[in-house]
């Protein structure tokens, strides 16, 4: 716990943590991460799971550009806001001090403190990094966003295949002239945490580990439920995104503490700064 604690302390340092009680809205953040801080449960049968075998990177399915706005990286790359997160790249690169990070669950603390946009700003500065194979990977199996943020289909997706309606090779797609793979959410299931806890997730993920060389998973919040903590055991490590001034600190404690303190790269903060200069674009505001 003591590095949890050194994580938190950082936070507040910074400004970016408060103690609140402010009711954080359901809406995908639109703000900048800023800065990254340094810092058994049982699983059920799944049906069988279709995993087609082929070359290392397989023909995908191929998808036009319809990119939300707010998807700075590739719509406004030379941006100060794209530059944040490149910032944000690095420094998740640098908090590997020699272990390689190649699974990692971006969550949060509560809804609305901006995991989505910052997982899918993130997976596609690492996939302008031309040396790497980059997969963005949608396990939020309640509420999930992905789909939208890129204008794809959500099926066939990762609980198709779980369930064993589609393979893997159904349901990848590439995301044109960004060097992006997506894997979708497939349907809303109505056990969600049961497919995350299979053995069939465990044998998508060590496929998916052959052909990428980073798999950012976006995963629901940490909040009462067990999906994080279930799936955690299967990656390398875990990012927290909260919104500064807004995410209250128990609410912070609250996560990590469900958590492997190993697997915690740090806490990604969503509107630090932004009593400063700030500066608009497409009405996505971010700290300067």
């Amino acid at each position: 716990m003591s590095r949890i604690q050194d994580i938190l302390k950082k936070a507040e340092r910074d400004g970016g943590v408060h103690r609140t009680r402010a009711v954080v809205t359901d809406r995908t953040s639109g703000s900048v991460a800023q800065a990254l801080a340094e810092p058994p449960l049982s699983r059920t049968e799944a049906p069988p799971v279709t995993i087609a075998t082929g070359p290392s990177t397989p023909a995908v399915r191929q998808v036009a550009n319809h990119l939300d706005p707010r998807l700075v990286a590739a719509n406004a790359p030379r941006s100060l806001a794209a530059e944040q997160y490149r910032l944000l790249r690095t420094r998740v690169t640098r908090a590997e001090n020699g272990r390689a990070f190649r699974t990692i669950i971006v969550t949060s603390p509560n809804k609305g403190d901006g995991k989505s946009l910052t997982a899918a700003n993130l997976a596609l500065t690492m996939a302008q990094d031309t040396q790497l194979r980059v997969l963005l990977l949608d396990a939020d199996l309640r509420r999930p966003s992905v789909h939208r943020l890129f204008g794809i289909t959500e099926t066939p997706g990762l609980s198709d295949i779980l369930i064993g309606g589609a393979t893997l090779d159904d349901a990848l797609v590439t995301v044109s002239e960004q060097r992006l793979t997506l894997l979708p959410s497939g349907l809303i299931p109505n056990q969600p945490a049961e497919l995350l806890g299979s053995t069939g997730m465990r044998r998508v993920l060590e496929t998916l580990r052959s052909r990428f060389d980073r798999i950012l998973i976006d995963m629901p919040p940490v909040g009462p439920l067990a999906d994080v903590a279930i799936a955690s055991t299967m990656v390398d490590g875990v990012l927290m995104i909260v919104r500064a001034g807004v995410t209250p600190k128990p609410a912070i404690e609250r996560a990590l503490s469900g958590l492997d303190a190993g697997k915690v790269l740090g806490l990604v903060l969503n509107d630090a700064g932004a009593s400063g200069p700030t500066y608009g674009y497409d009405g996505y505001r971010y700290a300067g």
